[in-house]
């Protein structure tokens, strides 16, 4: 940003001349929104907020903004775990939202595929492939406000993992504005493609640092004709486990969501979410919630369920089950889960960890990072929850009730370090599906150090050379 007054008038006339109106924000009260992330970790400030309606807009908006050497940083829905869309505190970058690019450009039924704007959030995406006969089947819990563009620049994982892959996965083609201005047309919707290197693949996760994600061509699935439910009471993570490989060995295409819960994690569910309530005949120290879908008709999805829940409650690795009735049901079981970071959030201050291990490992993972934490802060509520069938947990520690959140959050480096040896020892990752942001790059140089690390900074060199685009952020 440029640092004179008038570079800065400057800056932002031009700015206003290229988007309209309506494509800048400069108010203090209309851009602070933009400058806090969803987790309140950081507060900026910033001279404008640029909304673009078109990817020629943002094109000239990263052209100009090339021009006086203003650092960019690009927001969706604003989610981010990890401050991946945080601003600045002194007012130097500019932040580029793109929520008026919201259109769906194109669903094709036959080829299983939607062309889709960068802005458009990924509810608002699930229900036009809905609409269309289709599935889009990429499930997170902020997928109300999260956006496809920023969906697709972290690499969002989610709840249906385990059956779709990653968001990675579902990408045919993408629409990139780059640092300098040009535009990228990759909006291609070929399943084999191997004329030279896969671009794409370079832009999704990168949050931002490498490109601007404009639009995107998405893999579609058929819609799930009949879709079953379950909410497990089970007496250890081991015992989860044991259940996803039972349900494997049964029909493994037939697992769409497989998700592991806390006793610890629920118990704030229940207490600081209006409207829930246990299902079960008596509270639990571990939870599983198993979902299975098919568009197949006729496939008898309930006989499944329940001859798995049978032979598990034989072998007393279930201790109590009850499964969806309804639709609506079925809404109320997940609704357990998805509330867990809202909750954890209304209990106080909290430090998350988005770690993945392998499968086979998760029981340790939890035991043993639980057992850590509680031994670096007696009385610290440990709350793990996610994706065990892709063994992606969320071990989230929560402050002792009573205790001071700034305290507890002083030490959240300390938190995280406890955390991510045990995942080291496992042969894991310290970010599963949130990315790393603003909050993690300091721990890159000791997971992805060396020549990894090193062609990570010569892309971003590449694409980036000036360092404009969403600087602070991965790369430490």
């Amino acid at each position: 940003m440029p640092e004179d007054a008038n570079a800065t008038d400057l800056l932002l006339s031009r700015l206003r001349q290229a988007l309209g109106a309506s494509g800048i924000l400069t108010d203090p009260s209309d851009t602070a929104p933009y400058c806090e992330d969803w987790r309140r970790l950081y507060r900026g400030r910033t001279a404008a907020v640029l909304r673009p309606a078109s990817t020629a807009e943002a094109a000239a908006a990263l052209r100009i903004c090339g021009e006086h050497r203003a650092a960019v940083v690009p927001q969706g829905g604003n989610t981010s775990m990890v401050g991946g869309a945080a601003v600045s505190g002194d007012g130097s970058q500019i932040v580029l939202s793109l929520s008026r690019m919201n259109r769906v450009r194109e669903i094709d039924r036959p080829d299983m595929s939607m062309e889709i704007e960068a802005g458009v959030t990924l509810k608002a995406a699930q229900e036009a492939a809905a609409e269309a006969g289709c599935l889009l089947p990429l499930s997170i819990s902020a997928e109300g406000s999260a956006q496809i563009g920023g969906v697709l620049a972290t690499n969002a994982g989610g709840n249906n993992t385990v059956r779709y892959g990653n968001a990675r996965d579902l990408v045919l083609g993408l629409e990139v504005v780059l640092a300098d201005g040009q535009i990228w047309n990759g909006l291609r919707r070929l399943r084999k493609d191997n004329t030279g290197y896969c671009l794409r693949q370079l832009f999704v996760g990168s949050e931002g640092t490498l490109g601007i994600i404009t639009a995107a061509v998405l893999k579609l699935a058929p819609q799930p004709r009949e879709i079953e439910a379950a909410l497990c009471a089970v007496p250890s993570p081991e015992a989860a486990l044991d259940l996803f490989s039972r349900f494997q060995q049964h029909d493994p295409a037939a697992i769409q969501a497989f998700e592991y819960m806390s006793g610890a994690g629920m118990d704030l569910v229940l207490r600081y979410i209006p409207g829930v309530s246990l299902p079960l005949s008596q509270p639990a120290r571990h939870y599983v919630l198993v979902e299975l879908a098919t568009p197949r008709l006729g496939a008898d999805l309930r006989g499944a369920l329940e001859q798995v829940l049978g032979e598990a409650f034989e072998a007393g690795i279930v201790a109590d089950a009850v499964i969806a009735e309804s639709g609506a049901q079925r809404a109320q079981l997940w609704k357990l889960r998805e509330e867990h970071s809202e909750a954890q959030k209304r209990a106080g201050a909290s430090v998350k960890n988005d770690v993945s291990v392998p499968v086979s490992r998760v029981p340790d993972l939890i035991r043993r990072a639980t057992e850590a934490c509680e031994r670096l802060i007696p009385r610290i509520v440990a709350a793990p929850f996610g994706h065990l069938g892709d063994g992606n947990i969320h071990v989230n520690l929560v402050q002792p009730e009573g205790a001071d959140p700034a305290a507890f959050m002083a030490r959240d480096h300390e938190i995280m370090d406890t955390v991510n040896a045990v995942v080291r020892e496992l042969d894991g990752s310290f970010s599963a599906e949130h990315g790393i942001g603003r909050l993690k790059p300091y721990l890159m140089p000791e997971w992805r150090g060396g020549p990894e690390l090193d062609l990570m900074r010569r892309i971003k060199h590449a694409l980036d050379p000036a360092g404009l685009l969403n600087p602070g952020k991965l790369l430490p």
